[in-house]
């Protein structure tokens, strides 16, 4: 499936909500059927700088098929990790850094997401295309 139709499939689904309150409940969720990380995928190295919560970011793969893992100790952080692995993983390693996710804007998130939260999923994007750029430079 192509990037931008997983991305219109999360504005799609992000429609079907009338209210914001609908909106963060749905985001909750998502971040709640995230894969675990191990406790040793819990580390320094995984650690996504910028982020007020706790984030860590698990990519594998190469430039062909990169493969992302995440999560974090906050629940609407959680769900906004579940959207950006819905969108990248499995994706090629161009994929990612060519595309940006404007689900972002469509689906009113960068309205919606206080300060700290827009700069946590700021870091998180900039550490999956620092990820996926090194990818490709090890091709």
């Amino acid at each position: 499936m192509q990037l931008s139709d997983r991305q219109q499939e999360i504005i799609d689904e992000f429609q079907f909500f009338d209210s914001w309150m609908d909106k963060y409940q749905y985001l909750i969720d998502l971040g709640k059927e995230l894969e675990p990380l191990n406790d040793s995928e819990k580390n320094e190295g995984n650690l996504v700088r910028g982020c007020q919560s706790q984030v860590w970011m698990v990519v594998d793969g190469d430039a062909n098929h990169v493969n992302i893992r995440a999560n974090s100790d906050a629940a609407i952080v959680s769900g906004l990790i579940a959207l950006v692995v819905r969108l990248y993983s499995d994706a090629s390693a161009k994929e990612i850094v060519t595309t940006e996710p404007e689900f972002v804007e469509a689906i009113g998130l960068s309205q919606h997401l206080s300060p700290t939260r827009a700069n946590g999923l700021a870091s998180m994007l900039q550490r999956l295309k620092a990820e996926a750029a090194n990818l490709i430079a090890k091709a």
